[in-house]
């Protein structure tokens, strides 16, 4: 083959990789989780990372004790199992191991100190054009894929809330992705805003070593042990939401009793429609209850009115000093600040607007993966249905581009 032959050749397979790409922005197990998928389909895929390694919440943001709070069955990611010697409750450091192993298994290597400021569709190239700062470089690079994935899951952001006085707080003062271990609590008065499941873990790890622990309640939550979890989500499969809801609140009445004497209201609605709805977990119950009911973790179910230095003032009157602060109040979500010309797919927050099962696919070959609320099961079958679709089209395209060239 002569030489402008071979370039022109080249230049076509580039071409055709450019209009076949996808772009995968986020490389939590969301992101690697549609990485692998498409890599089945032999599909060209770029990830674009703003940390400096992937799953940086599990690697650089997530404390000692972490465990996954569902079995692993629904916890693993497409097309790689867990070891079957791996405990049905899977470890952090399990799964980070899980996680090095798939990354190498898939060949998955994303572009790291990557901060995606605009993705905009180009509808007369019909294309998304990609803007991303270079944490490296201190420049901004351009990416252009026909396809674009938003993977940057339910817990982007951080969020603290505004609270009058805080600034004047003397002692640490920390998000629950800055928390490691009771280490640097041990023998201080800690409070723990937040009632989740991290909220309640970490209360949990503060009190077992030595920690003077309150933890702050402000709205109502279902206490379900593992085993009515896994029940539950067994029982999903053959009866209504509803019924298994039913089941669940009454076997957390039989085995936890009257949660409403110890501080902590019971919601209205059931633990997995609320799931659904809300995106609101019961919390999994691994020894905090016990530790309310003792008394050896105060519930504080009053908001808080203001700081006043190590004061702490709640909206019932009552004042408790404190030596740390560690807010377990979520995350926000910043899709709606770079993702521009989309008024199908996302809301404001960054959540699907479609109901399930269809939030994953939106127009012009926009997809998100991992924000349906559900957990790595629900970001596995949102990454194979967008393999799936991303083929179907790319075969059609294909077609079309070998009859151009």
């Amino acid at each position: 083959m002569d030489p402008e032959n071979a370039a022109t050749r080249m230049e076509d397979e580039e071409e055709k990789q450019r209009r076949q790409r996808v772009i995968i922005v986020g490389a939590g197990p969301s992101g690697l989780s549609a990485a692998a998928c498409l890599t089945k389909h032999s599909i060209p895929y770029i990830i674009l990372e703003r940390e400096d390694c992937f799953a940086s919440l599990w690697k650089k943001y997530s404390y000692d004790r972490l465990h996954l709070h569902l079995r692993k069955q629904y916890c693993q990611l497409p097309h790689k199992p867990f070891p079957p010697s791996y405990p049905p409750y899977v470890p952090k450091n399990h799964f980070l191991h899980y996680l090095d192993d798939y990354v190498s298994h898939f060949r998955i290597a994303p572009l790291y100190r990557r901060t995606v400021q605009l993705a905009e569709y180009h509808q007369g190239d019909q294309e998304w054009r990609v803007k991303a700062l270079n944490g490296d470089s201190a420049q901004v690079d351009d990416y252009s894929g026909r396809f674009l994935v938003v993977a940057t899951g339910e817990t982007t952001d951080p969020f603290l809330p505004e609270l009058e006085g805080l600034s004047t707080f003397p002692g640490k003062l920390l998000h629950s992705t800055g928390f490691t271990s009771w280490k640097e609590f041990k023998g201080e008065h800690v409070l723990v805003v937040g009632s989740g499941n991290s909220g309640m873990e970490i209360a949990l790890d503060l009190v077992n070593h030595g920690a003077k622990t309150s933890i702050l309640v402000r709205s109502p939550v279902h206490f379900l042990s593992r085993e009515m979890v896994s029940l539950g989500l067994f029982l999903l499969k053959y009866l209504s939401l509803s019924m298994v809801d039913s089941l669940m609140v009454i076997l957390s009445t039989i085995v936890y009793g009257d949660v409403t004497k110890f501080g902590v209201a019971r919601p209205k609605e059931g633990p997995f429609y609320m799931k659904v709805k809300y995106g609101k977990y019961p919390v999994i119950d691994v020894g905090t209850y016990k530790k309310i009911k003792s008394g050896e973790l105060k519930v504080l179910p009053a908001e808080i009115e203001s700081v006043r230095g190590k004061d702490v003032l709640f909206k019932n009157g009552e004042l408790h000093p404190f030596d740390s602060i560690v807010f377990c109040t979520g995350f926000k979500r910043s899709t709606n600040k770079w993702l521009k010309g989309d008024d199908y797919l996302l809301n404001d927050d960054g959540l699907p607007k479609p109901s399930y099962p269809i939030h994953w696919k939106g127009n012009n070959g926009l997809y998100c993966v991992g924000l349906s609320r559900r957990g790595f099961y629900g970001a596995a079958a949102d990454a194979e249905n967008i393999a799936n679709d991303v083929s179907s089209f790319t075969n059609i395209l294909e077609n079309k581009i070998n009859q151009q060239f």
